[in-house]
């Protein structure tokens, strides 16, 4: 008995895949949600979440996202809005501007960490240790 999908444009609209027998090399921008899969050697521009699988390498100088998560490989510059999650085993080397940082144990982590955040109203009035031991 042959089944019937219905799916919206709305469902597929913004999701692209680099399969894992893929290599792709240059530059990719775009809006949508795309998953990682084989290797990429080039920028990443998205608006919407970039995600590594396990066995993906993306290798960059810039990578721009609103989120992204690695079970992977990543190397470069991050740019993010919202949090970059490193899974159990992934590797990623560079440095992550914005969003914030979410290290699972077992991620690897290379790199400088900027991110702007309000301290606690208990902790801006505390007393800064300035220098060092005397």
């Amino acid at each position: 008995m042959a089944r019937s999908t219905t799916r919206n444009s709305s469902d597929l609209q913004g999701e692209a895949r680099i399969g894992s027998s893929a290599k792709v090399h240059g530059r990719i921008a775009g809006e949508g949600d795309l998953t990682v899969e084989g290797r990429v050697e080039g920028d990443i521009v998205l608006r919407g979440q970039l995600t590594i699988a396990e066995g993906g390498t993306v290798a960059a100088e810039t990578v721009e996202a609103e989120e992204i998560t690695v079970s992977g490989v990543l190397e470069g510059e991050l740019r993010v809005r919202g949090p970059v999650r490193a899974l159990a085993g992934s590797r990623v080397r560079g440095n992550v501007t914005g969003g914030s940082l979410a290290l699972e144990e077992g991620a690897e982590f290379a790199g400088r960490v900027e991110i702007e955040f309000e301290l606690p109203a208990e902790l801006e009035s505390a007393p800064v240790a300035r220098g060092g031991r005397r």
